[in-house]
């Protein structure tokens, strides 16, 4: 799987190399309420930040007003694109994947598989991976074997992450020594205080650059490329993980590359019943107008056409695909994929459907009844449940 993303990346850099400025003149002018509003992180998080930058530029070139709301997790995150509150969410991948797989918070009775569609997605130069302490001398996932692995309570997408990263290891959690913390803030602090030797973060984080700059110091374990049994693993649990050589965080460059494993942050999100119109829009304004933002804020880069992977795993919205159609990046093979993301949201909408008719004694009893629902449907269809339980 893993090299078929690659390929993908590289395919669609190739092509967006030849689209010239001019040829987005020839579509008319782009067209956007006055003003639009989106979902992103906290505020002073690096999708928050991103989101002003590229307010800046909607506003300096076409007049438009972004409004960002920021929310503390992908609930808060995606609850007001749902309630159609705001159009847009600059979401993680809890709120675009987990929220169409309707798991963990979103196996709940008061959500079930959401049929989210993205727009455009960031793939900085950044990671987002498990962060070590360097004194613990943990080169490669197989060397957390032993050592002490912060677990955040009620982040369940944080620890099926390092679910995931010890899989390519064909480790589990029971091969390293669990310690838990309250939040991502404290798990972080923990590597400071030696408490534990491993989280799950973004190299571009704050906490980051404070690991590396206290005594233990940081390393990142690698997840080689080449291991493809490894890969399958990952992505069997993690299909959202694509291979990436990181440049981009605390002891990282250009010149001391990580091979690593990461996935896009943020998604550019919507709900698939959005007016297509503003999406396309939205998307047009994103791509013709990077160059007024991709220096706005750490890691706008990722924003970058030539850095799209249109084979993810959440569909893309009707009106991004037309852009993309018309910017001559979209291919049949995109199509079809395509088409069997939205099949899969289908399958699962269908099956909450089955689930939610039937009665059940309490919400334990629901959400029992719906993984077990959930994986029949998509096993029957032939396709991966993923997660089973949760």
């Amino acid at each position: 799987m893993h090299r078929r993303h690659a390929l993908a990346l590289f395919a669609a850099a190739g092509l967006a190399s030849a689209i010239a400025p001019a040829t987005w003149a020839q579509s008319g002018p782009i067209k956007l309420p006055e003003t639009i509003a989106w979902t992103a992180y906290d505020v002073g998080s690096g999708g928050y930040n991103q989101a002003v930058a590229i307010g800046n530029a909607l506003k300096n070139k076409l007049g438009v007003n972004l409004r960002v709301l920021p929310g503390k997790n992908d609930i808060s995150r995606t609850l007001p694109v749902r309630e159609g509150k705001v159009q847009f969410s600059a979401n993680g991948v809890g709120g675009a994947y987990l929220a169409q797989e309707a798991v963990f918070e979103f196996g709940g009775k008061e959500w079930g598989p959401q049929p989210v569609r993205s727009l455009l997605l960031n793939n900085s130069d950044a990671l987002l991976t498990i962060v070590t302490a360097k004194d613990a001398n943990i080169k490669t996932m197989a060397d957390l074997k032993g050592k002490r692995v912060a677990w955040v309570v009620g982040a369940p997408s944080l620890n099926q992450n390092i679910t995931a990263l010890l899989a390519f290891a064909n480790l589990t959690w029971k091969d390293v020594t669990k310690v838990e913390f309250p939040g991502f803030g404290p798990a972080m602090d923990g590597i400071i205080a030696g408490q534990v030797d491993a989280a799950f973060s973004s190299t571009i984080s704050g906490q980051a650059y404070k690991i590396a700059a206290s005594p233990r110091g940081i390393q990142y374990p690698t997840v080689p490329h080449k291991d493809k049994e490894g890969w399958a693993r990952l992505n069997k649990l993690a299909p959202f993980f694509i291979p990436f050589m990181g440049t981009e965080g605390a002891e990282l460059s250009k010149d001391k590359p990580v091979e690593a494993a990461t996935y896009p942050y943020p998604v550019l999100m919507a709900y698939a019943n959005i007016d297509a119109d503003l999406a396309y829009n939205m998307t047009r304004a994103m791509v013709e107008l990077f160059n007024d933002y991709k220096d706005g804020a750490p890691g706008n880069n990722g924003w970058d056409i030539k850095r799209q992977r249109f084979d993810w795993v959440v569909p893309l919205h009707d009106g991004a695909i037309r852009y993309f159609r018309e910017i001559k990046v979209w291919t049949d093979a995109y199509q079809k994929h395509n088409d069997g993301l939205v099949k899969r949201q289908q399958v699962l909408a269908a099956a909450w459907a089955d689930t939610s008719k039937a009665s059940h004694a309490d919400a334990a009893a629901f959400a029992k009844a719906w993984q077990k629902n959930r994986a029949a449907a998509l096993t029957k269809a032939g396709m991966e449940p993923v997660l089973t339980e949760w």
